[in-house]
């Protein structure tokens, strides 16, 4: 009976052995396949691409921003009230630039801007009148043009292309009219500008107009009667905007690649990357 004891235990146990075994394997296994699994990871890096080296002409899609309006004005030399005026919509341009070197460049291009005034000829009436231009500007850049921190001056010959005039008595507006290429501006208004841009993207820019914002020589017929509304009414103004510029993504083709330049700067790029880790 002993040995049949004996016998039954020492199945036993080798029973219970072999089962712990075939546990500490699966475990084993199961930490093995997780070990193999592999995690991914998504990082977004930001990039600022540099102006292409001297020498190279290049496109910038940039202009006015935000735009804050100011004027001096007189009706019979005596001066009339105003408000400054503030325009988001609708300014925009185009530059072409080139740099001789890192620290001096020209450039030029076209810009559409919403400019104009508003005047207080008394405590009853209020004018907004406005243009929209579309302007040339030439000018000079010295700095540190390949960070994009530099002065920039120089000056713009605008044409005004349509003319827009809002009443308003006691605070409610009365009437309004817009014309194209009106008479009642001088159709070029040439300026003079200087700027700072600071960082890439961003500057500040003052524009002063060196000629009257009225034609004081128009001339309307109303029941009958010929009147000149701006005649002895003299207006110079100027403004101060948040201006921006931005590069110009440019591809280049050959028989096996394409390769991509980013241009005058900048072109801000938010890169999403996903990266594979154990």
């Amino acid at each position: 009976m002993k040995i049949v004891r004996y016998a039954t235990l020492c199945l036993a146990l080798t029973a219970s052995a072999t089962t712990l075994c075939a546990q500490e394997d699966t475990k084993t296994s199961d930490t093995t396949i997780v070990s193999t699994e592999t995690k991914k990871k998504v990082s977004f890096h930001f990039h600022i691409y540099a102006p292409p080296k001297p020498g190279k002409g290049y496109i910038t899609a940039g202009g006015n921003g935000p735009l804050l309006s100011f004027a001096n004005v007189k009706l019979n030399d005596e001066r009339m009230r105003n408000i400054p005026r503030f325009t988001v919509f609708f300014n925009v341009g185009t530059n072409y630039n080139y740099d001789f070197n890192n620290n001096i460049g020209i450039f030029s291009g076209l810009n559409i801007k919403n400019i104009g005034i508003i005047t207080k000829p008394n405590d009853s009436v209020k004018l907004k009148q406005r243009v929209y231009t579309l302007g040339v500007p030439v000018g000079i850049k010295i700095g540190d043009l390949r960070s994009g921190t530099f002065l920039y001056f120089g000056g713009e010959y605008d044409m005004a292309f349509n003319y827009k005039e809002k009443y308003f008595l006691d605070g409610d507006k009365k009437s309004k009219f817009n014309e194209w290429f009106s008479d009642r501006t001088d159709l070029f208004m040439p300026s003079l500008f200087a700027g700072f841009r600071f960082g890439s993207a961003f500057g500040v820019k003052g524009q002063y107009y060196l000629n009257n914002f009225f034609n004081e020589d128009y001339t309307e017929t109303k029941g009958g009667v010929k009147t000149q509304p701006y005649k002895n009414l003299k207006a110079n103004m100027m403004f101060v905007t948040l201006s921006y510029n931005f590069g110009i993504k440019a591809r280049s083709h050959n028989k096996t690649t394409t390769t991509t330049e980013y241009r005058k700067g900048t072109k801000v790029i938010i890169e999403k990357r996903t990266e594979i880790t154990d």
